[in-house]
């Protein structure tokens, strides 16, 4: 028994962040933006960062394309990245894990930060529709390399 907390424990050493937020139930406006503020960093390191998608059925399209941006402070680096997530293929079949809701992982970017820096992170939507329907949550989820 304490072989297996052992264990998984060890497997989540290299995460250091790891948060959701959800969407509000009537979708996901272009203009509401997802937050993840002043996460600080406790070691020089590389970090991975990844963006969590949790969608249902509602969810009328076979992929979903995101803006993100990063502020790294102290050194005001600010950095943009657009990112493709292709949650169906084209048959319309759902490439996620789940039954009601999907979940999906996908690689943003890494990082070289180091101790005391602080990270913000903002995501919006940048699909052409003005609301998106079945978007349940977003998360961001960094781990050391």
């Amino acid at each position: 028994m304490f072989l297996g907390f052992c264990l998984l424990t060890a497997c989540n050493e290299k995460t250091v962040y790891s948060e959701y937020e959800s969407i509000a139930v009537e979708g996901w406006a272009r203009n509401d933006t997802i937050a993840f503020n002043d996460i600080v960093i406790k070691a020089t390191t590389d970090y991975k960062e990844e963006i969590g998608v949790r969608i249902n059925d509602a969810f009328p399209f076979l992929g979903l394309f995101l803006y993100v941006e990063q502020e790294i402070r102290p050194g005001h680096i600010i950095r943009t990245d657009t990112l493709s997530c292709r949650l169906m293929d084209e048959e319309g079949n759902v490439k996620g894990r789940g039954l009601s809701f999907y979940q999906y992982n996908f690689h943003l970017t890494t990082l070289h930060l180091y101790a005391g820096d602080t990270l913000s992170i903002r995501i919006r939507h940048n699909m052409r529709r003005e609301t998106l329907p079945g978007v349940a949550n977003i998360g961001m989820r960094i781990s050391k390399q």
